[in-house]
């Protein structure tokens, strides 16, 4: 079947007053990325001829926060309705094809459920739902034929109406052609002084245009966020819909409750994730990787074999196979780490490259360093990278053994196969292959004695 080019007309202009935030609604996260940013990627996979953006409240904050996108903004103020938002639109919309109607805090329409709109027949689609406690939404009126009449609004709505259970969710497909036509018609004779969109529903029905209805796979596709309760229950919806998608993938969830996805995770085969861990960003695990309980691991990748201890925050770091990290490891952006390298408790790496095989296991901080490979770096090391004004790069060759509660004030350089005694500050470049000490005398004092707390 031939599609027809496509406009996709975006409404977001909501206040979002039973949010009490000062941000507008569509600015709101579920898993990690706006409201509408989940509206918008869902409408760019459609590939449509133009997007367009009906914003209000919250002044240049939206479009600011969805400059990523090829879409076009329009303000819609005075906000007269969702007719009246729609108009908005129109000198932006190319002329010929459909328009496709979508709503910037329904989040999680999807792709699929879009195509069939799509494929439902030449008129006006509109889709439907059918709820069990249809109160606020309007009511799917139909003859006894079963064809759609109109869409009445719970205010308008006669008592015999408001017992029916089948709902508009707002989405709509038109021709672009008849949208126009029939907005110029809209009228604001009702209870709130609106243009209702819905109102053209009834002008197709009265020109013999077909109206079809196509209905989600999944409720939760059509649910708004009006306020956080409803923006809470829904990301859990989510979370637990990505959580039975890992596990059909062969993914081993500890707890498929308690793992939280905000942006894409990738997993390779047999890979292990236990409870309370957080995925944000772009992250990739490779086959048999064990992620460690209440883990947060932030645009990542990680390498095959490797595990990830309980605790450990990794954020914009690579990490290669068979690796051991945590627990309670940070790795800051820049990090980069080789196959086979141990990072142990409590151990800090940032804009750092860590060679094959080499080992921080205890208390130690890595900062802007070149480490090379089978290095061994001793509890409470630090690499000295800041004088307060300027960040500076230390260089460990391989095979070098750094002691433990070493200092290395950079720019500095350890040679390859050096040793440096435990209790050192290096401030000069060492030779290959050497111990290098900077200790002052041990000195004992036998006339010494150690201080008294005072009486109070």
């Amino acid at each position: 079947m031939v599609m027809n080019p496509m406009n996709i007309v975006i409404l977001a202009a909501g206040k979002g007053t039973r949010m009490f935030s000062d941000k507008p609604k569509v600015l709101h996260k579920l898993a990690g990325k706006p409201l509408l940013q989940h509206v918008l990627e869902c409408a760019m996979s459609l590939q449509p001829k133009k997007v367009c953006v009906i914003y209000g409240h919250g002044g240049e904050a939206v479009p600011k926060a969805m400059q990523q996108y090829s879409a076009e903004f329009v303000i819609q103020e005075p906000q007269l309705g969702t007719g009246h938002a729609v108009q908005q639109a129109l000198p932006y919309l190319a002329k010929d094809g459909e328009t496709l109607v979508l709503y910037g805090d329904v989040p999680l329409i999807q792709h699929s459920t879009l195509h069939q709109m799509r494929q439902a027949g030449e008129g006006l689609v509109l889709l439907t739902v059918d709820l069990d406690n249809p109160t606020g939404y309007g009511r799917i009126v139909r003859n006894r034929d079963g064809d759609v009449q109109c869409i009445v609004e719970q205010r308008e709505a006669s008592p015999e109406q408001l017992e029916i259970r089948e709902v508009n969710t707002g989405i709509m497909l038109v021709q672009t052609a008849k949208l126009r036509e029939w907005l110029g018609k809209l009228k604001n004779n009702n209870a709130q002084g609106e243009y209702y969109l819905t109102d053209i529903v009834a002008m197709a029905v009265a020109e013999g245009v077909a109206v079809h209805t196509v209905q989600p796979a999944q409720r939760w596709e059509v649910e708004g966020v009006n306020n956080k309760a409803q923006l809470a229950q829904l990301e859990r919806i989510w979370q637990q819909v990505t959580a039975a998608r890992l596990m059909m993938q062969g993914v081993t969830l500890a707890d498929p409750a308690r793992i939280d996805v905000r942006g894409e995770l990738s997993c390779g085969r047999d890979v292990e994730i236990d409870v309370g861990c957080v995925f944000e960003g772009k992250v990739s695990l490779g086959d048999r990787v064990r992620v460690g309980a209440y883990s947060i691991i932030c645009n990542a990748k990680i390498g095959q074999e490797t595990q990830i201890a309980p605790y450990s925050h990794l954020d914009q770091s690579e990490v290669g196979a068979n690796c051991y990290i945590g627990p309670y490891a940070r790795l800051r952006p820049g990090a980069q780490l080789a196959n086979g390298v141990h990072v142990g408790n409590f151990v800090e790496i940032k804009n750092s490259e860590i060679g094959q095989g080499s080992k921080a296991n205890h208390l130690s901080y890595i900062g802007d360093s070149t480490v090379g490979s089978r290095v061994n770096i001793g509890a409470g090391t630090i690499t000295c990278n800041y004088d307060g004004a300027n960040k500076y790069r230390t260089i460990i060759g391989d095979d070098a053994f750094i002691g433990s509660d070493t200092q290395l004030v950079a720019p500095v350089t350890v040679g390859k196969g050096a040793t440096i005694g435990a209790g050192s500050t290096i401030t000069k470049d060492t030779p290959e292959g050497e111990l290098t000490l900077s200790r002052s005398k041990q000195v004992s004092v036998s006339d010494w004695q150690r201080p008294q707390r005072r009486a109070k």
